[in-house]
């Protein structure tokens, strides 16, 4: 590339973004002062993009006495604070749907005529395929099988099959007995957690 081409002496290339300052040796805007004026201070509301002139003194003045919400009643800096949340654009309740073909807010659902039972029928068909989720997790469904319970097992049922597991497997009961000490620790371990899961 040859950088000493002709092509390159009609290229010309706009500057950075510069940020807007005060004209050079214009004046503050302060009464009286006859100092430059090269800091910008707002104009205030509803004057958006337009600044004073100041100069160092007069702008740290009137820094200090600005008050974006003076001249507004308390009733207007609420709702103005309120519409700030959601940087003032509109917003609806949830599920309302504005425009044609949708129901106004506050119209009475007994209005809608279905005449050929199509939402009754998706309604219906939508509860029938929705399948049942599950009472408890995976782990406490495993500890109630564990116990030879199902998933509508109850907290008293829970205990009552434990007592009844332990003492027909407890070595104790079974003469000393100890071929069925593993079954039992399985048990044990599913009813302590059952217990955590307050299923017990």
């Amino acid at each position: 590339m040859n950088l000493n081409s002709p092509l390159f002496d009609r290229i010309r290339v706009k500057s950075g973004a510069q940020e807007e300052s005060a004209p050079a040796g214009s004046g503050c805007d302060h009464p009286g002062c006859a100092a430059v004026g090269e800091y910008r201070a707002p104009k205030g509301r509803n004057r958006e993009g337009q600044y004073f002139c100041f100069c160092l003194d007069h702008v740290r003045a009137y820094n200090q006495s600005y008050n974006y919400f003076n001249g507004m009643t308390d009733e207007d800096v609420a709702k103005y604070q309120k519409e700030a949340i959601i940087g003032h654009r509109p917003t609806w309740t949830m599920g309302v749907k504005r425009g044609k073909g949708f129901r106004e807010e506050g119209a009475d659902p007994a209005d809608f005529v279905d005449p050929f039972g199509v939402m009754r029928e998706r309604a219906q068909s939508r509860r029938a395929a929705a399948p049942q989720p599950p009472r408890h997790g995976v782990a406490a469904a495993k500890a109630l099988e564990t116990l030879g319970l199902d998933e509508s097992a109850d907290a008293p049922a829970v205990r009552a099959r434990y007592k009844e597991l332990v003492k027909r497997l407890h070595p104790d009961m079974n003469g000393g007995d100890r071929s069925r000490e593993e079954k039992l620790r399985e048990i044990i371990q599913a009813y302590k957690h059952l217990r955590t899961a307050r299923l017990a």
